[in-house]
């Protein structure tokens, strides 16, 4: 079964910093560009970050530039976000999702055919 499962949000005060991780199963990510994307309650899924397949090239929405950093270990399966300076305007679900395979960084959630379940991601002032 191909999944992607969300780990590491929590709890944290504005300007403190959680890492979050994406573990990719069921067959081999390396090729998938990855991304992750945010649903405040009430609002829109948004785009956060992405990555390509090799790690090489990525993007991020204006609102975490410089904040967030995403990173891949395709040895691991994995892709990580690392959120620092955390916002409380940053509380939100957080989801990792792949897109097609040899695509660029995608920004468009409706590229993206597999989603993880999500994990929650609150920041209090």
């Amino acid at each position: 079964q191909v999944q992607l499962v969300e780990s590491g949000g929590g709890s944290v005060q504005a300007g403190g910093s959680l890492r979050l991780s994406c573990t990719a199963s069921g067959r081999t990510f390396s090729s998938y560009p990855m991304g992750w994307f945010r649903q405040p309650i009430g609002k829109q899924r948004e785009f956060v970050a992405s990555i390509s397949g090799n790690g090489g090239l990525t993007s991020y929405a204006d609102s975490v530039k410089g904040r967030f950093t995403i990173s891949r270990d395709n040895a691991k399966n994995t892709v990580s976000l690392q959120m620092n300076s955390l916002e409380p305007e940053d509380t939100a679900v957080y989801y990792c999702a792949a897109a097609p395979a040899g695509r660029a960084p995608e920004t468009n959630a409706l590229l993206y055919w597999l989603w993880g379940q999500g994990t929650q991601v609150t920041v209090s002032s």
